[in-house]
Parts: C-alpha cells; structure tokens; sequence
C-alpha cells in the first residue's frame, strides 16, 4: 500500500507532498521509475517533481505555489502510475538473459 504525506513547507511558502510505492522488487521499481521519469510537468514554473528509488520503493515528492496546479500534477501522475502498473501485470516480469 503506498503511503502519502502532504504539507506545507513554512520556510519557502510551497505546498508539499510525497508519495512512496512500494514494488515487489527493486527491479519492478526501476522498470516504474524509468516509464515514469520522462514526464516533465507542462508548466515552467509553480511546480517541481522529484522521482527517485530506494531498494524497491519509488518516492515521488511535489512542491507547488499552489494546491490546485498541485492537485493535477499529482492526478496525472496517479493515472500514468496506473497504467504502468497494469503495463508491468500484463507482460510480467522482465526474462534475465
């Protein structure tokens, strides 16, 4: 189950949140993490995405000036995340050569 947390960061102003997806393994996670990373938010400004893995966790952490840019950010990756994960159920498990 993933976890979630969200803030406000009283130091810069920006609204935070975080998110950690755990995968079966830390191979899963960096198959996630490469389909998910070429994803670069449309707007220049007001918003920052930061993807990264640990062992078999993906973190996802998200500053923005505002909830709303900050809440379609967030949607949109959901969806994307979500079709990588029925992607990855569908074919399976990469074959080791």
């Amino acid at each position: 189950m993933a976890e979630t947390d969200g803030e406000t960061n009283h130091e810069t102003g920006k609204l935070e949140f975080s998110l950690d997806v755990p995968f079966p393994s830390s191979r899963d996670a960096a198959i996630a993490l490469r389909s998910l990373s070429p994803d670069r938010e449309p707007r220049k400004g007001g918003i920052s995405k930061e993807l990264t893995v640990s062992g078999s966790t993906l973190s996802v952490r998200w500053s923005a000036d505002e909830a709303r840019i900050l809440r379609v950010s967030v949607n949109s990756f959901l969806d994307h995340l979500s079709l990588v994960l029925e992607t990855m159920e569908m074919f399976g498990p990469p074959v080791s050569q």
